[in-house]
């Protein structure tokens, strides 16, 4: 497990935030999904998931777990991607 660690945690935690609401949004549209089609099956309002996606509604493992599900998109994979992007951004400050 990849572990950042810097003075400024707040900073990194939005930015990780950031990283995963970017992600929500990358496998919905890889799987080739509308919010409302997202909406429609987990049986909230396209609001929520535009604020998801957004950054502007932070989701919780169980959310983001459904979400994935209905993306067809296996939680595992989906945290992987988070670590990856993580690393990344973090290799480049």
């Amino acid at each position: 497990m990849h572990v950042v660690r810097t003075n400024d945690t707040r900073l990194m935690t939005e930015s990780h935030y950031r990283i995963v609401a970017h992600l929500i949004k990358t496998i919905r549209v890889e799987a080739g999904l509308k919010q409302t089609d997202v909406s429609g099956r987990l049986g909230v309002t396209q609001s929520i998931v535009s604020k998801s996606e957004s950054g502007e509604r932070r989701l919780d493992l169980l959310e983001i777990r459904a979400i994935c599900a209905v993306c067809g998109v296996a939680l595992a994979d989906f945290v992987a991607r988070v670590e990856k992007r993580i690393a990344e951004v973090s290799r480049a400050r």
